[in-house]
Order: structure tokens, then sequence, then C-alpha cells
């Protein structure tokens, strides 16, 4: 696996999964952690949380972080 792709997985995948966390919390107050893992709606959206997270957030981070090492090495 190419080093691009490992540091997409890691970045952008703790993002979905932070995300899914944090939305689970946020509505803590209208349901129940039991009721909101009982829902398809939650699998569906921990998944787009996730894929988004490492293809998008992931790819952007990863084009900063060649940016900024290619100008470190200047």
């Amino acid at each position: 696996m190419s080093e691009r792709w490992k540091y997409q997985l890691k970045m952008g995948g703790f993002w979905g999964v932070f995300m899914v966390i944090f939305m689970t919390l946020f509505e803590l107050k209208e349901k129940t952690i039991s009721q909101q893992l009982s829902e398809t709606n939650f699998y569906v959206r921990a998944v787009s949380y996730i894929v988004i997270g490492i293809f998008v957030l992931g790819y952007f981070s990863w084009k900063e972080k060649v940016k900024r090492e290619n100008s470190a090495k200047k």
C-alpha cells in the first residue's frame, strides 16, 4: 500500500470515527445510544463520514503535507 493511502486512511478514518462519536453524543438529548445504534440511518451516516473522511479530507490533507514537505526542502 502506498504511503499516500496509508496517510489518507489514518487521517480520514480518524476524522470519520471522531464525527460519528461526536454526532452520536450530540443526539443523546433526543435518542439513547441503543436507539441510535438500532437504526439503519446511524450506519449509513457512519459509513458516509468515514468514506468522506478518507477520500476527501484525507486527499486534501495529503496534498497539504506534500506541499509543506516540498517547501521545507527548498
